[in-house]
């Protein structure tokens, strides 16, 4: 089965050959999508370039930014594979272990596969409140989707493409996250959680999710859980 890496980027010049070096390593039949949100700091040049080096990656530009949520609905509109992976443009998440997360769709048990960065994997000792606003945002949307994940807000998400139809993705930041997860839950899609290494960063090596995208998460959970708005 075809894998489709999907990667959101912006403002990612520093790291951005390095991850496609490691997907294209993994030793999987796969495409790699990228959607670049108008990066301002070169990452756009560096894309164009990749675009003649490789004509098999698929490089989309977005005008003006509009947000992770929003790369992704632009990403998913190109998907030719059977699994559908997302990736971020940094190194936080390693691709070497797509082969681990995508085993339970790949053996029938799953529709939907979370890496868990809090299962016990190998992971930098990072930002408390960052590790307490994630599990606090995990419990709250368990509360309404009533499944017990322990990392909702994970960047790691495999899934089946032949789920893509049927449901429609409206946040344009990082909404993305509680609300793909609402949407799951809601078409009762068999689910799995892994554990994955994870090498967090700080705001001074580019990390962009703020506080701000928190407090944000806490209504989106209960929007999209509320709302009956699949599509």
């Amino acid at each position: 089965m075809k894998l489709s890496v999907v990667i959101p980027v912006y403002n990612e010049r520093n790291t951005l050959r390095d991850v496609i070096g490691r997907i294209k390593n993994v030793p999987l039949d796969k495409e790699i999508i990228l959607i670049d949100d108008c990066s301002t700091d070169g990452t756009r040049d560096i894309l164009k370039q990749l675009a003649d080096e490789d004509k098999d990656l698929k490089i989309l530009f977005h005008e003006v930014n509009q947000g992770k949520g929003a790369a992704l609905r632009t990403g998913f509109q190109h998907v030719a594979g059977e699994i559908v992976i997302i990736q971020d443009a940094d190194l936080e998440y390693n691709p070497a272990e797509y082969p681990i997360l995508i085993g339970p769709i790949l053996d029938g048990r799953a529709d939907a596969v979370y890496g868990s960065r809090f299962l016990g994997g190998p992971h930098r000792v990072h930002l408390f409140w960052h590790y307490i606003g994630n599990k606090t945002l995990t419990m709250f949307s368990n509360m309404f989707t009533n499944i017990n994940l322990t990392d909702m807000e994970t960047c790691y998400k495999a899934f089946k493409a032949s789920l893509l139809p049927k449901f429609t993705i409206r946040s344009n930041r990082f909404g993305i996250e509680p609300e793909i997860t609402a949407k799951f839950a809601k078409l009762r899609c068999k689910i799995y959680e892994l554990p994955i290494s994870y090498s967090g960063r700080d705001y001074s090596e580019g990390k962009k999710i703020n506080w701000k995208d928190g407090i944000a998460a806490f209504f989106w959970i209960v929007y999209y859980n509320l709302k009956n708005d699949l599509h």
